[in-house]
C-alpha cells in the first residue's frame, strides 16, 4: 500500500482548549534541491512544500499558531485575541490539504494571532518572512517586498532584545538575515553594516557555513556596487 506524504495531527489549540486536527507532512517525503540566499528552502516536488502546513488554525476559535509559539498567555491577551479574532472568525476548516494560497491565508493569521498574544519578536519575523517567501512564489514583488521589510524590522528587535536567546536562531543568523533582507528591501546601509558585523564574528561564531555566506554575499554587493558606478 502506497503511503500517504500527508497525515492528520490531532492539536489542542492553546487559546480555547478545544481540540482540531491539521494536516502535516512525513519528514522522508521532504527533498530540498536549494536554499536561497535568504535560507527559503526550495523544495524537489512542488506538490509537497511543508511550509504550506507549518501554521495549525483551530477551527474553533480562529487562533492560529506554529510550533515556536509560546505555551504562556500574557494578560489580557486572551481577551484582545477573542474581540479581534474570534468574535470575527467565520469558521473555516485549513486542516486538509493546502495550496498556496491558503497557506498565505494561515501564515496571515498566525501574524495576526502572534501580534495579540505578544509573542516574541524572533517568532513573528519568522511568519512573516514565510509570508514574503510565498509571495515570492507568485512573483508578486510588491506583497514580497513588504512582508519582507516587516520581517527584516521584527528580527532588528529581536537583535536589540536579545529574544533569540535560548532558541535555535543564533546571533549570527540573525545579523545575516537582517543584512539579507535589508539588501533585498533596497536598504543598503543596514545591509553593508550587518554583513560587516557577521563576518567580524567569525572568530566567536558557531556557523561558519553563515560566515561563509556573508563572504559570498559581500563580494556580490561590491561587484553590483562597482557596476552600477561605471
Amino acid at each position: 500500500m502506497d503511503i500517504s506524504p500527508f497525515y492528520d495531527k490531532k492539536m489542542t489549540c492553546s487559546n480555547c482548549s478545544k481540540s482540531f486536527t491539521t494536516t502535516k507532512i512525513r519528514s522522508r517525503f521532504v527533498r530540498i534541491s536549494s536554499q536561497e540566499s535568504d535560507f527559503k528552502p526550495v523544495y524537489t516536488s512542488k506538490d509537497i512544500n511543508p511550509l504550506y502546513y507549518n501554521v495549525a488554525v483551530c477551527l474553533h476559535c480562529g487562533f492560529s499558531f506554529t510550533e515556536d509559539f509560546a505555551p504562556y498567555f500574557p494578560p489580557g491577551t486572551k481577551e484582545a485575541i477573542a474581540k479581534q479574532i474570534t468574535s470575527q472568525w467565520v469558521v473555516r476548516d485549513f486542516g486538509k490539504e493546502r495550496d498556496r494560497e491558503e497557506a498565505i491565508e494561515t501564515y496571515k493569521l498566525g501574524y495576526l494571532s502572534a501580534m495579540m498574544k505578544k509573542e516574541k519578536a524572533l517568532t513573528t519575523a519568522g511568519l512573516t518572512l514565510r509570508i514574503a517567501w510565498l509571495f515570492r512564489e507568485k512573483e508578486e514583488l510588491e506583497d514580497e517586498l513588504r512582508f519582507m521589510k516587516i520581517s527584516r524590522d521584527l528580527y532588528m528587535t529581536a537583535y536589540a532584545e536579545g529574544d533569540y536567546i535560548g532558541t535555535q536562531m543564533s546571533e549570527t543568523r540573525v545579523m545575516y538575515l537582517i543584512a539579507e533582507l535589508s539588501w533585498r528591501i533596497g536598504d543598503k546601509e543596514e545591509a553593508v553594516r550587518n554583513f560587516s558585523r557577521v563576518i567580524e564574528s567569525q572568530r566567536t561564531s558557531t556557523e561558519p557555513h553563515i560566515i561563509d555566506l556573508a563572504k559570498e554575499r559581500w563580494q556580490e554587493i561590491r561587484a553590483e556596487r562597482e557596476q552600477n558606478e561605471k
